[in-house]
């Protein structure tokens, strides 16, 4: 069991996000005797897999439904699926864009390094 803050800080997360998320019930620790939070391994892949999920622009609206919808069981698995699979959807469409404007980039370059000389 891991403490809020050695939880941020295995995480690279600030102990204001993990209350955050939990306010948002994206995730809810165990709470010990004191009432202090309290993370198992469970909760670190939870929150690792939030964490890709946020550095993949999804919005946290979108995480937070999808978080419910877990905690509601296994009958909302194919709405879960749809979440995920638009998701998915959007990164191909975000990676489209990057892979069309490093091609720009490099065209562009490239023509500078001929023009200078380089």
């Amino acid at each position: 069991m891991h403490t809020i803050g050695e939880v941020a800080e295995l995480l690279g997360l600030s102990t204001h996000t993990l209350r955050y998320y939990e306010k948002e019930q994206i995730i809810v620790p165990l709470r010990d005797a004191s009432g202090d939070r309290r993370y198992n391994e469970s909760h670190l892949k939870w929150l690792q897999f939030v964490i890709k999920l946020k550095e993949t622009q999804m919005p946290i609206a979108i995480i937070k439904k999808y978080a419910s919808l877990f905690q509601e069981g296994e009958h909302t698995a194919a709405e879960r699926l749809k979440l995920l699979e638009e998701h998915k959807e959007a990164i191909q469409q975000q990676m489209h864009t990057l892979h069309s404007a490093d091609q720009m980039l490099e065209n562009k370059i490239t023509a500078y390094r001929a023009l200078i000389g380089k």
